[in-house]
């Protein structure tokens, strides 16, 4: 395989949909990439020129002159911005990714030294990928944060004196370098801790230009806490250092190269933080997957290149991930009616195609948690989070934690089929959603999904009786299986502090405000068929939910035509 070719699978593969999106689509990061390259290239140029104009001027006795170790400065800062730059895209992904442990690392490398023939499951080996890829974003950013100290500073008058010896100059050197590492070093350590290689999909698209002018001082901000947390943390470790490579300077001449020293720290990291802010802007833009409109593709078929892109693409993938966005963006907002009204074509093939595209992953969602949730009682133990000391129950919630990785993908499914479901209700002139048996698979998915999310973060729906206290909207909170009754305050305090909570309580919310988009729309049917009785008949499958019964599934419904559902 040719070495471009081997550079490109690595880079792509796991963001171009695998080229299931048409030899259209496949060229849609591809092409993102490499504007991101160029506008990086652009502004950092800009940046540096900038700043050597203004601020490095008064350190340098002749600094619009130019030399040849100028222009060398000049090629090395870009190269190092261009590693990072690739380091981001590389590691980035639209959803979390689980990661090997210290210990599973440890593990992996003694069976290969000590099992002959030894090998790990296909899991812990991509597991184990993801943490070399973190170990390698973290060491390519500690090399570029030195070259970068090395060329920025490098150029001063009181680091290139005529009287110094070579030692004394590389010393400096060293001196510089090293604090550029520790620099760049913590600030990855920080970038990866953080999670901020995860794409974030903005809710409002702005137009570029808006959307990076909006994070500029976002990035000043940033760039003045980290370069002073990282000045502070080499200068403290560089008095380690030999004695040939710590600074002999004193006086005004100390005060001075800090000075260069804490602009060189602000410079880079300053540089960094605009070049994530553009990769995020450009990567989580939305893209439109139709045909131009009035062209013979927009008139026979506009739905074709989107729903490709949808089945065929690699799962979970970048440009799945923008199928998806523009998929919620069509169908939530009022722009580009007539791709929407494609979806309601007098086959039914179109919508019943892009309603089993969403509600797939709700459902392997649903069964996932539901078998989770079942296994080993974690229904009364996960409240207890990760204080819990059984290995089996803390290897079910970290599975369970895994599950929502991809939230950002349910939401969208959700808020998806939710807002097809309601607008069929006046858009569907041949009652495709209706007849296919759509409408009942979309209630009932979300319905089953929302209950176990709510089992999850401790609430519990329930069948009224006469035998159970029921709170005032039919909701029962969860309590522990033990020996005395605990309040709801109690209960939701120790389950606030786990992974979970956030986006378990965050993915609720959008089911919930999904399900009641569909009442609303339909709530005069729902009423008229809950006083004929045949309300579980024409809203529910009849098969059996993902989870609860269908009892359960009815009584939830009816809470939401009474709109107590909280």
């Amino acid at each position: 395989m040719p070495i471009s070719a081997a550079i490109e699978r690595t880079l792509f593969k796991d963001k171009d949909g695998g080229g299931g999106g048409g030899e259209t689509h496949i060229t849609i990061i591809k092409h993102r990439f490499l504007s991101f390259l160029i506008w990086q290239f652009l502004q950092s140029t800009c940046i540096f020129f900038f700043f050597k104009t203004i601020f490095l001027s008064s350190f340098t006795a002749k600094p619009f002159t130019p030399t040849f170790l100028s222009f060398l400065s000049f090629l090395a800062i870009h190269f190092s911005l261009l590693l990072v730059s690739i380091s981001i895209f590389f590691l980035s992904s639209p959803r979390l990714i689980p990661v090997a442990s210290p210990i599973d690392v440890s593990l992996a490398l003694l069976r290969l030294i000590f099992v002959p023939g030894g090998q790990n499951s296909s899991e812990s080996r991509k597991k184990l990928r993801v943490w070399l890829s973190f170990a390698l974003f973290v060491s390519v950013f500690a090399v570029s944060g030195a070259l970068f100290a090395i060329c920025i500073c490098w150029g001063c008058d009181v680091y290139y004196l005529q009287s110094m010896s070579r030692i004394q100059r590389a010393g400096l050197v060293g001196n510089l370098g090293f604090r550029g590492f520790m620099t760049g070093l913590s600030y990855a350590l920080h970038y990866v801790y953080k999670k901020r290689w995860v794409l974030r999909f903005p809710i409002i698209q702005r137009p570029p230009f808006f959307s990076f002018k909006m994070g500029f001082l976002v990035a000043v901000g940033q760039a003045l806490r980290f370069s002073a947390a990282g000045y502070l943390l080499s200068g403290s470790l560089a008095f380690f250092l030999p004695a040939e490579y710590r600074s002999q300077a004193s006086g005004r001449k100390f005060v001075v190269e800090q000075i260069i020293s804490y602009f060189g720290s602000f410079l880079v990291i300053f540089c960094w933080e605009l070049i994530d802010h553009l990769h995020q802007v450009l990567h989580t833009k939305r893209f439109v997957f139709a045909p131009p409109k009035g062209s013979a593709a927009a008139e026979t078929n506009p739905s074709e290149q989107l729903l490709v892109t949808l089945e065929k693409s690699t799962p979970k993938s970048l440009l799945q991930y923008l199928a998806y966005l523009d998929l919620c963006m069509l169908c939530e907002s009022n722009v580009d009616t007539w791709r929407r009204a494609a979806f309601f074509e007098e086959t039914g093939g179109t919508y019943k195609r892009i309603v089993s595209a969403c509600l797939g992953p709700m459902e392997n969602f649903t069964k996932n948690l539901a078998e989770g949730l079942e296994s080993s009682s974690v229904g009364n133990s996960l409240q207890l989070s990760y204080q819990l000391t059984s290995a089996p129950n803390q290897l079910v919630v970290l599975r369970l934690s895994e599950l929502f990785y991809d939230s950002q993908l349910y939401s969208w499914c959700a808020r998806i089929v939710a807002s097809l479901t309601a607008r069929s209700h006046k858009e569907d002139r041949f009652g495709v959603a209706q007849l296919s048996g759509s409408n009942t698979a979309v209630v009932s998915t979300l319905l089953s999904s929302l209950l176990a999310v709510e089992t999850l973060i401790g609430k519990k729906t329930i069948i009224p009786s006469t035998h159970d206290l029921i709170g005032p909207a039919g909701i029962k909170w969860e309590t522990m299986n033990s020996g005395r009754r605990e309040s709801t305050g109690d209960t939701m305090g120790k389950i606030r502090g786990s992974p979970i909570y956030v986006k378990a309580y965050a993915l609720a919310d959008v089911l919930r405000t999904s399900i009641y988009l569909i009442v609303s729309a339909f709530q005069d049917e729902m009423l008229n068929s809950a006083k004929a009785g045949v309300l579980e008949k024409e809203w529910i499958i009849s098969s059996k939910p993902l989870y609860g019964t269908h009892e359960l599934l009815l009584h939830k419904l009816h809470l939401f035509l009474e709109f107590q559902a909280n």
